[in-house]
């Protein structure tokens, strides 16, 4: 299935003046003053690379979800939205909030409890040195192509609606974000990400309320949209029965399976860039409720993106089609352009690029951590003084910031860009899932078996995507339901090889599993609570259980 070079409509400049570029020019002076205030706190590779394990959960909560809420899902969410309607909640509903509390009621103990410095490193406990060393490559280069996406997008948007060449749109943004993670390590990251977030929210409330106003409201927006697409664009689940045709060219199996199992336990149990922000929490009750406290704006943060892309398919008639003059990508941009006054108009630029800077930033800083201390430090350069992995750690940082760079065009292919991050998670994150979800349940998962499941899945969801769906061979209707597929056959195929495996090799001994399989504890999974922790707006079960809840719910109005 051929989709268009990402590229921004033309006409979409925006009106700014003085005012909108002074909201501008005091969001980077904030930003880079975070960046040296957080300096001085930076004495030990720990404080650089995990802030040294001291920040309250309220703070990791809301850079955990900054960390996520990059321009890439704003955009590309609003771009799902226009093109496939309501369906963009389940990347919410069931593709996020159950594994957010997977993570923080079952995986956290185990991360949190091991003092691990990254996600990789679980793998060298559980397996052995090669499963760690390729899935350290695997996501070292992913984190690069996801913040290549992030400069890349940023400067197609900040061309379209300032007129700023492309070029330098990439060294401002790159460089403020070098600067402050330079300076702060990931203290500058977190603390700058939770300001992003409230930037954000700024941008986004404003072009919700002023679109539904545009369109008569919610009522107004859904019947227009039920004239021009059909009653199934405004609903979660219209037209998913198998062998049913919708816009989204996925039925309720692979929705469920497919995004709500596969895709979304695969990244968010699994990607470093958030797991990160929870391992520099300052106890094991905070990290548990990082990911906990995270759920509940993400719930309702899908309003935010969503109902942008519908407004933009409910103005505009064939939004996203060549005889409209826009792309799915041009939803967020567009009403921007024509619903916001100058002064709002400077905040809403302010919240794309705090939301690009948010997204490159987490990405940026898993990649230096992974890279010194999983390649680095382990199977290069061992044993020397803290202070080296500190020094190494900033100078890896500017060349993980060059060589974004260098793989931003790499999303050109993609006129949703939602799409290429799915397909990079398919490919990358869901085999890093199996490996750790079996590793975790089954003892009997061998040390040799880590690597040939992580290797055997990657390669599967590859030769999925790119030559059954790519060549025709199967006909999937969407990029995003090849996703979907993609990120099951990855699942599935590095479960069987991890199977296989370990029947003909052997077991670790179980001494060695401690602390690292389901049922067994390490000294540090049964850390005491910390004065205050028992509240019951801390207990982590009781926010977890909430948040299902809360997002089941939600589906209601939007199921029939």
């Amino acid at each position: 299935m051929d989709t268009p070079v990402l590229n921004l409509a033309g006409q979409l400049r925006l009106p700014t003046n003085a005012l909108d570029y002074t909201i501008l020019a005091i969001y980077f002076v904030v930003v880079l003053g975070i960046g040296f205030a957080a300096r001085r706190s930076v004495k030990t590779s720990l404080d650089f690379f995990l802030s040294g394990r001291s920040l309250p959960a309220w703070i990791t909560g809301l850079a955990f979800i900054s960390a996520n809420l990059a321009a890439t899902e704003i955009l590309g969410m609003a771009a799902n939205s226009a093109q496939y309607g309501a369906y963009t909640v389940h990347w919410y509903w069931i593709g996020a909030i159950p594994a957010m509390v997977f993570l923080g009621l079952v995986m956290m103990p185990f991360y949190y409890g091991s003092k691990v410095r990254s996600v990789p490193e679980m793998l060298l406990l559980r397996f052995d040195k090669w499963a760690h060393l390729l899935s350290s490559a695997l996501f070292a280069f992913a984190a690069i192509l996801i913040a290549g996406v992030n400069l890349y997008a940023l400067a197609i948007v900040v061309e379209a609606l300032l007129g700023w060449p492309q070029w330098v749109a990439i060294v401002v943004a790159g460089a403020f974000v070098l600067g402050y993670i330079t300076l702060g390590g990931l203290s500058s990251a977190i603390y700058n990400e939770v300001l992003q977030f409230f930037v954000i929210l700024a941008a986004l409330i404003p072009l919700v309320v002023l679109g539904l106003k545009k369109v008569g409201g919610w009522g107004g927006l859904t019947d227009k949209l039920t004239a021009t697409h059909g009653e199934n664009f405004t609903t979660a689940w219209g037209g998913t029965g198998i062998g049913s045709d919708n816009p989204l060219g996925a039925n309720w199996l692979t929705i469920v399976l497919g995004l709500g199992f596969v895709l979304s336990f695969g990244y968010w149990t699994t990607n470093f860039a958030e797991v990160q922000r929870a391992l520099s929490a300052k106890n094991l009750s905070a990290a548990q409720r990082t990911p906990l406290i995270a759920a509940f704006p993400k719930i309702f943060i899908v309003f935010l993106v969503m109902i942008p892309g519908l407004t933009a398919a409910a103005l505009i008639p064939g939004f996203g089609t060549a005889d409209s003059g826009y792309q799915y990508n041009d939803a967020i941009p567009y009403l921007m352009e024509q619903l916001l006054p100058n002064g709002v108009l400077g905040i809403a630029v302010t919240g794309l690029l705090a939301a690009f800077m948010a997204g490159m930033a987490a990405n940026v800083s898993s990649f230096n951590t992974v890279f010194t201390n999983d390649i680095w430090a382990r199977y290069v350069v061992r044993g020397r003084e803290d202070g080296y992995y500190v020094r190494f750690g900033r100078l890896i940082t500017v060349i993980g910031v060059a060589a974004s760079v260098g793989t931003a065009f790499l999303a050109s292919s993609f006129s949703n860009i939602m799409s290429y991050l799915q397909t990079l998670f398919s490919f990358f994150n869901v085999p890093m899932f199996v490996v750790f979800i079996v590793g975790m349940f089954w003892k009997r998962a061998s040390a040799k078996s880590g690597f040939w499941g992580l290797l055997a899945g990657t390669v599967a969801a590859m030769v999925n995507y790119f030559w059954i769906y790519k060549q025709g061979i199967v006909d999937i209707p969407s990029d995003q339901g090849a996703n979907f597929v993609s990120a099951i056959v990855g699942f599935v195929a590095g479960a069987v090889v991890m199977v296989v495996v370990s029947l003909f090799t052997a077991p670790k001994p179980a001494a060695e599993l401690q602390g690292l399989v389901y049922g067994t504890r390490s000294p540090g999974m049964q850390e005491p609570p910390a004065a205050g922790d028992d509240a019951w707006y801390r207990r982590p079960a009781l926010l977890g259980w909430g948040a299902i809840v809360l997002a089941a719910a939600c589906y209601i109005p939007f199921s029939f």
